[in-house]
């Protein structure tokens, strides 16, 4: 039965020991080269320049004492802790539109790009500054503004926080109906006619 109990040294496979002395002579070689080259820039008289040194002929070629390659290290995750720019949205439909989606996504209102645009375009042609003064709404005393023709109560009884409370505002406007119709249809997505 094998004795257990040898020094780690002893129990080393004779590539293991042959790496340790390789890496030791390396490490030795390295600290001695840098003690000397700060110690003084000249070359002092007993030591010789590695570049006129001469090969031995039986020194043992380089490639025999070549250490195996290390594994690849794995990719950095990216620097999630960095505070990162706000995003620039343009001043225009799909800006406002982006923008709102932005909003909508953390206070998690369902909705996508397709849906608010298809709505915008039919019930305002994307002017933000539509109002419709003919239609019941209207003759309450209540007309639809914006882009997506909200009335007063419904804008403000369903306005986002993080956008301006004006319901002449395009994102605002947009967001507050798309929660709205989050409340009353599912998302902006299910409306297809006026709502």
């Amino acid at each position: 039965m094998p004795d257990l109990r040898l020094p780690p040294f002893r129990r080393l496979s004779l590539r293991n020991g042959v790496t340790l002395v390789v890496t030791a002579i390396g490490v030795i070689a390295v600290g001695a080269s840098a003690g000397v080259a700060m110690a003084d820039d000249s070359v002092p008289s007993g030591v010789a320049m590695v570049a006129e040194q001469r090969p031995v002929a039986d020194a043992a070629p380089i490639d025999a004492l070549a250490l195996p390659a290390l594994p690849a290290l794995p990719a950095l995750p990216p620097l999630g802790f960095l505070p990162q720019p706000p995003p620039v949205y343009e001043n225009n439909l799909d800006g406002w539109i982006r923008q709102s989606l932005d909003v909508m996504r953390v206070h998690n209102i369902p909705g996508s790009y397709d849906g608010i645009h298809r709505n915008v375009i039919r019930e305002s042609g994307g002017d933000p500054h539509a109002i419709n003064l003919s239609d019941s709404n209207a003759a309450a005393g209540t007309p639809s503004k914006g882009l997506l023709q909200v009335i007063d109560p419904t804008f403000n009884a369903f306005h986002v926080d993080g956008t301006a409370f004006d319901i002449w505002d395009p994102v605002a406007n947009i967001t507050a109906a798309c929660n709205y119709a989050a409340h009353r249809y599912g998302s902006m997505d299910n409306v297809n006619s006026a709502y």
